[in-house]
């Protein structure tokens, strides 16, 4: 028998994801405006000058793909498919059982790929709304509706929510970068951190180690040579290895992994993980939004268990 999905209304739900998604990113412009103007006291200008800078030759030179423009996202890209391969005919991804992918628009194809190699994927939805991690398999979802499923949508529909007592081992994690350097991995995501607080929560959960390798694909362009390292505060995640549509790099000589401790990450971002978090108890706030997006409870997103 074909499993059945929750019952989604469509419409509503991508309405009501892309008016969300639309007010974060007029919030991260907003905090980048600040963080660049003169009188700012803001931690980590240099970050926003380095993602404007690669934004905004992405779309000069019409690298960028949709959804555009690119700004304040992580950045979709001419050859993202190409990218995805090269990651996907890695050694370590082949052997891996349980995948870790970004739910942004140029990892679809390693979602997909993730999935059509009988590997169970884990993601999280959009800016953690109503919960944090979804897996799914084949063993869980129509045969028909597998594209779908590497969609928010699709994750809404038939993917099966985790909590923080849930016990899995993730072989590799994949994140999405606006930027990323090839000599230490430091990496500079679209500045809302949540890359960030998805590794500090599968630390937590005991899902993932020092040794659990992290992947991103990008396109050639967004491989800088100018990310300080020193710079980088202790939750910054650096990645492994870089897959870009023409070569695969594997960083020698990568800086230092984030600490277990939850603590430094509950203020990641200016807000959103922070506001998840409420800086206080970690554990306790995820497994109560564990709960809460098991239960359909949320912060305005309409499916009814996650979204």
């Amino acid at each position: 028998m074909q499993p059945s999905g929750r019952e989604v209304d469509d419409e509503k739900y991508e309405t009501e994801r892309a008016r969300l998604d639309s007010l974060a990113r007029e919030s991260m412009k907003k905090e980048m405006e600040e963080s660049l103007s003169e009188f700012s006291q803001l931690r980590n200008p240099w970050k926003w000058n380095i993602r404007q800078r690669v934004w905004s030759l992405m779309e000069e030179q019409d690298i960028a793909r949709e959804p555009r423009p690119v700004f304040h996202r992580i950045p979709n890209f001419e050859g993202a498919d190409q990218a995805a391969m090269q990651l996907c005919s890695l050694r370590e991804f082949k052997e891996a059982n349980v995948v870790k992918v970004n739910p942004d628009t140029p990892q679809k194809q390693v979602r997909y790929q993730t999935l059509i190699a009988g590997k169970t994927l884990m993601t999280p939805q959009p800016r953690l709304r109503t919960g944090f991690f979804s897996v799914l398999s084949l063993e869980t979802i129509p045969r028909d509706q597998i594209r779908q499923c590497c969609t928010s949508l699709g994750v809404a529909k038939y993917g099966k929510p985790l909590t923080t007592d849930d016990e899995i081992k993730v072989d590799l994690i994949v994140v999405g970068s606006t930027a990323v350097c090839p000599r230490t991995g430091a990496r500079i995501g679209k500045g809302e951190g949540f890359a960030e607080l998805e590794y500090g929560m599968l630390r937590m959960m005991g899902a993932i180690d020092d040794n659990t390798l992290v992947v991103t694909s990008v396109h050639d362009m967004q491989v800088v040579d100018d990310i300080p390292s020193e710079e980088l505060l202790k939750h910054d995640v650096p990645v492994d290895i870089i897959c870009t549509p023409t070569r695969i790099i594997r960083i020698e000589n990568r800086r230092k992994k984030p600490e277990v401790r939850l603590s430094s990450f509950a203020s990641v971002g200016s807000r959103g993980p922070g506001d998840l978090l409420g800086l206080a108890e970690p554990r306790e706030a995820f497994a109560n939004q564990g709960a809460a997006a098991a239960q359909g409870q949320g912060n305005g997103i309409v499916p009814p268990s996650v979204t």
